[in-house]
């Protein structure tokens, strides 16, 4: 079996930076005319289309796209302005059973959608790249160890909001989507010559037909720093000023952080203070901080102080699964030992496969197959598990036969 990370060699030719897009950069589509014009020539397009696009994150609340990025083979390339041009339902239509390709799809996917656009074909590079074994799956490692040039890639972190776009931005806006074609062309050949290219379309297919994320559940208890916080009151802190700063970023269409730090809002859980005054000695509430925004957070602050015990949030998620991993010794010890035979043979399996454990199953259907069995743990009922887990078929016909020896495996006796 091909092992991709070994593609590229001391003897291989050093990588031909990319500079220049081959037509130039096109110019923005900001305009409904200017947007039926780009419609018309992908329509009339052939092959698949690369799609990418950049968001503001770290500057803008939320994931919307800032600009949106296409290439097709007789349509060239185009640099939509999401903001300018906010329904690209008619470009999502015209391009209705177009296989899209995309590196890392998962990422790009809900902005898109927020722009009426889905596809229903996809080919995501960077997944393919994982199970056809390469270490590094970024655009510019795959694009430099499978096609030979190396992309520039200093302006992923900008802010896509900025208006104008400045042209070294559009320029590698541009380039993300040059060789993306090129780039799945050769991964699908050589997922073929592994035997993977049909698993690689199952994991496609799956991301395809997912529905969108539901909203998280408590997304303040995800604050960084959260686990310092131990008392019922000091939670309500965090979820109190979590809440307070999602709304104020929402009103001003910042990124959150830029409104409150996480690490404020935990100090601030943490030293419970009494008034503004002790608030502003605290990190991220400095003399920088106005008297009324200080007052805002504190009144947030006293808020929790006057609560009743029965409103105040319990220390830890409703959570419906297994506990962690590290507590089932004591817990389940038969359980135990199944997660660890299980988890040995899927890393064994893995790795002579030459992809990551991840992708071959996720540990979380791992840990809930071994945690809460089928009374018979035989291939069928254990295939029928990992169905129902969402395993995809050819994940399901490799690791059955594994777990299903894993779950007759006993505790070790004292």
């Amino acid at each position: 079996m091909t092992d991709a990370r070994e593609t590229a060699t001391e003897a291989a030719p050093a990588p031909v930076p990319l500079l220049d897009p081959r037509e130039g950069i096109p110019p923005v589509t900001a305009s409904p005319e200017a947007l039926a014009d780009v419609v018309a020539a992908f329509a009339t397009g052939t092959g698949p289309v690369a799609v990418d696009a950049e968001r503001a994150s770290g500057y803008r609340y939320g994931q919307r796209a800032y600009l949106v990025q296409l290439r097709r083979a007789g349509a060239g390339t185009a640099l939509i302005d999401p903001v300018g041009c906010p329904d690209l339902s008619s470009l999502g239509a015209a391009l209705n059973g177009t296989e899209w390709v995309l590196h890392a799809a998962t990422q790009d996917l809900p902005c898109l959608e927020e722009t009426g656009m889905r596809p229903a074909r996809l080919f995501d590079t960077e997944l393919a790249g994982r199970l056809a074994g390469f270490a590094r799956v970024g655009l510019g490692a795959m694009v430099e160890g499978v096609l030979g040039y190396t992309l520039e890639k200093g302006h992923s972190a900008v802010d896509w909001s900025t208006r104008p776009l400045p042209e070294p931005w559009l320029r590698y806006a541009t380039l993300d989507v040059e060789l993306l074609v090129d780039l799945r062309d050769a991964l699908e050949e050589e997922l073929r010559t592994q035997g993977k290219l049909d698993w690689a379309l199952q994991e496609f297919a799956a991301i395809a037909a997912a529905p969108p994320p539901a909203p998280r559940v408590d997304p303040w208890r995800r604050t960084s720093g959260m686990h310092k916080v131990r008392r019922r009151r000091q939670i309500a802190v965090v979820r109190e000023l979590w809440n307070l700063r999602d709304s104020i970023a929402r009103e001003r269409d910042v990124s959150p952080g830029r409104v409150l730090t996480d690490a404020a809002i935990v100090a601030a859980a943490l030293e419970f203070p009494a008034n503004a005054h002790a608030l502003a000695a605290l990190p991220g509430f400095g003399h920088r901080m106005g008297r009324r925004q200080l007052e805002q957070w504190q009144s947030a602050i006293d808020r929790v102080r006057a609560l009743p015990e029965r409103e105040l949030p319990q220390p830890g998620p409703a959570y419906t699964g297994p506990p962690p991993p590290r507590a089932w010794a004591d817990k389940d010890p038969a359980a135990a030992a199944r997660l660890s035979a299980a988890r040995a043979a899927v890393s064994a399996l893995a790795e002579e496969l030459n992809l990551p454990q991840e992708n071959l199953i996720t540990p979380d259907t791992v840990r809930r197959l071994c945690w809460d069995p089928p009374s018979d743990p035989s291939p069928d009922q254990v295939a029928h598990v990992l169905t129902g887990l969402g395993a995809r078929p050819w994940q399901v016909e490799l690791v059955t036969p594994l777990l299903a020896a894993a779950l007759t495996v006993q505790a070790p006796t004292a």
